[in-house]
C-alpha cells in the first residue's frame, strides 16, 4: 500500500535548485592524486597554512531558511569571499538571515567550476577566508566542490566544514528503511541505455540506497528501477523535504513508477530505495534436474526447459544443462 504525507514548515526559502550533475566527482588526474596523497603525510602544515588563510564548506538549508545555523550566518558575513552556485540565491539566503556579505561574491557553478579553482586557493593563500556555497545541501555532495577540496589537499591549504542540511540524510532518516548500512549513488546517468546499466550494477547492493533524480526523468528511471530491481522492492520518494508542498510517497517500485506516470512531479526529489534481499541458497542438481524433466513433460524440448529454468533462477545456462544432462551442479 503506497503511504503518503505531507507537511507545512513555517519557514520557506523561496526557490528550487536545479539537479545538478556536473564534474565534482569525476577522476583526479595521476599528478594530483600524488600531490594529494603526499600533503597527507606532511606534519604542521595546518598550523602553518591557518594564519594564511582556509576554505570553509558550508551546508545551507535544502528548503527552509529556518534550518540555518547561527555559525553559517557568521561565516558568511564575515568571510573575505564567498563562492557561490548560483550568486542571486545567496543574496535571498543571506536577507532570509537578516546579515550583509562584507566580502567578495564569486559564482562557482559546474561550468566554471574548475577554472575557479586556482583564484580560490590563491586568496585562501593570502590570507583570506573563501566560503563556499552551493544553492542547498552541501558542497561537494552531488554539487561543486569536489574539485576544490582536492586541489586545496594537495596544496596544503587548510579545508574545514560547517555542517547543515542534506538532502540525502534527511531523506534516508525519513524513510524508515534500513540506515545501519547505505550507499549514496547521486543521480542515474541520464542516457536509457547507462541508466539501465547502472542499475543493473546495483541489482544485488544489500544497503539502502540513496539517489536523487530530477522530475522530468523521473517515471522513467521509476520504471527502470522497477525493471531491474523488480516492482515489489520498497522505496521512498521524497519531494520537496522541508519546503512547504513536502511531500514523502512510501511504496513499492513498481507503484511508484505508476504514480509518477500519471501526474508531472515537480521540485527537488530524493529516492531511498531498499537493499537487495540475501541471495537464496544455491540450487541442487537433483532440484535443477527435476525443473527441467517438469518442464519437459509439458512439451518443451530440452534446450528450451534448460533455458527456461536458467533464467526464471537468473542461473548460468551452462550450469543448469550440466546438472539436467550430467548430475552436475552447484
Amino acid at each position: 500500500m503506497r503511504i503518503r504525507q505531507r507537511r507545512r514548515p513555517a519557514v520557506r526559502e523561496p526557490g528550487t535548485r536545479r539537479s545538478w550533475q556536473g564534474p565534482s566527482s569525476g577522476p583526479l588526474p595521476q599528478a594530483g592524486w600524488a600531490a594529494f596523497l603526499a600533503a597527507g603525510t606532511r606534519t604542521g602544515q595546518t598550523a602553518a597554512v591557518a594564519e594564511r588563510g582556509r576554505i570553509l564548506l558550508c551546508g545551507t538549508p535544502i528548503g527552509n531558511a529556518g534550518d540555518a545555523s547561527g555559525r553559517l550566518a557568521d561565516v558568511l558575513a564575515t568571510a573575505e569571499v564567498v563562492a557561490a552556485e548560483d550568486t542571486r540565491r545567496l543574496r535571498r539566503l543571506t536577507t532570509a538571515l537578516g546579515i550583509e556579505l562584507a566580502g567578495r561574491v564569486v559564482s562557482y557553478y559546474d561550468a566554471v567550476e574548475e577554472r575557479r579553482v586556482p583564484e580560490l586557493l590563491a586568496a585562501a593563500r593570502s590570507g583570506s577566508t573563501v566560503a563556499v556555497v552551493t544553492d542547498a545541501g552541501m558542497p561537494g555532495v552531488s554539487d561543486p566542490g569536489y574539485r576544490l577540496v582536492a586541489a586545496a589537499a594537495a596544496a596544503g591549504i587548510p579545508v574545514s566544514v560547517v555542517p547543515g542540511p542534506s538532502a540525502p540524510t534527511a531523506a534516508l532518516a525519513v524513510s524508515g528503511l534500513p540506515t545501519d548500512r547505505w550507499v549514496f549513488e547521486g543521480f542515474l546517468p541520464r542516457r536509457p541505455g547507462a541508466r539501465r546499466a547502472r542499475i543493473k550494477e546495483l541489482e544485488m547492493e544489500r544497503r539502502t540506497v540513496v539517489l536523487l533524480e530530477a522530475p522530468h526523468r523521473l517515471a522513467a528511471a521509476l520504471a527502470d528501477l522497477a525493471a531491474g530491481f523488480g516492482p515489489d522492492r520498497p522505496a521512498v520518494l521524497c519531494r520537496e523535504l522541508t519546503k512547504t508542498h513536502e511531500e514523502i510517497v512510501r511504496a513499492g517500485l513498481g507503484e511508484l513508477a505508476a504514480w509518477a506516470g500519471e501526474r508531472e512531479v515537480l521540485g527537488e526529489i530524493t529516492l531511498v530505495v531498499a537493499g537487495a534481499a540475501a541471495a537464496p541458497a544455491a540450487p541442487s542438481a537433483d532440484e535443477l534436474r527435476a525443473a527441467v524433466d517438469e518442464l519437459m513433460r509439458t512439451g518443451l524440448s530440452r534446450r528450451d526447459a534448460v533455458t527456461a529454468v536458467a533464467g526464471d533462477r537468473r542461473l548460468p545456462r551452462k550450469l543448469v544443462y550440466s546438472a539436467a544432462v550430467t548430475g552436475s551442479g552447484p
